[in-house]
């Protein structure tokens, strides 16, 4: 009985992953020159929330979106991996079921991780520390500007690694408990954000009841991040939210996984005065493929909303946002992100561009927003890397 009850619970968990992060398949023809152009590029994508699933990371998977095999076919350098730790039935407010903590039980996650939100960001990250201590060098666990520029001098020699960092999606994992930051960072989570699907007491959400502005806790949580050199990350923020960021703000922030108003009119999207001013930090737009954000479910339309960006702030304010993995369905997965290549081909970018979009201007952020070991000492557990796969 209980081998057919794990049996029963393995294939629910799988169905579920299956069906939330399917592909849409709206591909386009890739010409030659795409193919010699991607592979001379340095890709960096800010939103992956692959950790929430019950698959192995090491090992090329027919669900999903992505794994280390996939991200080094598709010749991505860093994806930011972002941690989920709650969220509502209904967007908007944390009311009724969790589906995390639902999920939790699907995929028989430690009972620590059942009702605190604080372990289950604890238990993804250890997902992605044990990636890279079994990847044979393959993976690195990107923590300092140190571990970055180490990473980024051996992948010129072994062009297949790949690598991540750590992020997490909505504050209300703290706990009411400031002090969780220092944990956080600690256990190497180099991005967050304030708020994700619902209002809480660090700032409001643009899915939220009252879409209210940074609380005082809020005002202190970003102080202490950039403190720590964590980047902060505003998507799925309240319009209050961003103002009240940029209003404190010292460094440049992001937007991990979004569209722009300019082409889809979602309450999610960014509006022009939102852009402007986020651009103004020195930081980056991500741009996700999912229908919501660019308003279909063709490259084209990833494509469309870079060029409208780009047209507004200047090409160097945008980046790759995907949002693989987060219970969207994707026109293409990790392995196949020449598809965006192309597309911007198609939308007239320039090669140096598209260079640009594809992961330097995030790796400029990075640069500037990673702290170093040097100056932090809690934050030299240098990268994690270790494991060959195919």
């Amino acid at each position: 009985m209980v081998l057919v009850a794990f049996i029963f619970i393995k294939v629910v968990a799988t169905n579920v992953d299956k069906k939330l992060n399917a592909i849409s398949g709206g591909s386009i023809q890739i010409s030659d020159y795409a193919r010699k152009l991607h592979q001379s590029l340095l890709i960096i994508d800010l939103h992956a929330d692959s950790l929430l699933w019950d698959r192995d990371l090491l090992t090329r998977n027919t669900r999903g979106h992505v794994d280390v095999p996939r991200l080094k076919d598709g010749n991505v350098a860093v994806q930011a991996f972002t941690i989920v730790s709650s969220v509502p039935k209904r967007s908007g407010q944390m009311k009724g079921i969790d589906q995390i903590g639902v999920l939790s039980l699907i995929e028989r996650w430690p009972p620590q991780t059942w009702f605190s939100l604080k372990e289950r960001v604890l238990f993804q990250i250890k997902k992605l520390e044990q990636v890279g201590e079994h990847s044979h060098g393959d993976f690195t666990l990107i923590k300092t500007t140190e571990d970055l520029q180490d990473y980024l001098k051996r992948r010129i020699k072994v062009y297949s690694l790949t690598a991540g960092f750590l992020g997490v999606e909505g504050a209300h994992c703290l706990e009411g408990d400031i002090n969780n930051i220092d944990l956080f960072f600690d256990h190497g989570v180099r991005m967050m954000s304030p708020s994700h699907f619902f209002d809480n007491n660090i700032g409001g959400s643009s899915h939220g009841m009252n879409r209210t502005g940074l609380t005082k806790l809020g005002k202190e949580m970003i102080r202490k991040m950039q403190a720590k050199s964590m980047i902060v990350d505003l998507a799925h923020a309240s319009s209050a939210t961003i103002k009240d960021t940029l209003a404190i703000s010292t460094k440049p922030v992001v937007v991990s996984h979004t569209g722009v108003k300019g082409t889809n009119k979602s309450d999610r999207n960014l509006s022009d005065e939102e852009i402007i001013a986020i651009a103004k930090t020195g930081g980056v737009i991500g741009i996700g493929y999912w229908e919501e954000a660019v308003g279909g479910t063709n490259p084209s339309d990833i494509a469309r909303a870079m060029r409208y960006t780009a047209d507004l702030v200047g090409v160097e304010h945008v980046a790759l946002g995907s949002d693989f993995d987060g219970a969207c369905a994707a026109p293409f997965d990790a392995a196949h992100l020449i598809t965006i290549t192309q597309a911007l081909i198609n939308e007239n970018f320039s090669d140096q561009e598209i260079r640009l979009i594809m992961g330097e201007n995030t790796l400029r952020v990075l640069q500037a927003g990673l702290p170093s070991a040097m100056n932090s000492p809690n934050a030299s557990n240098t990268s994690k890397s270790v494991g060959s796969v195919n």
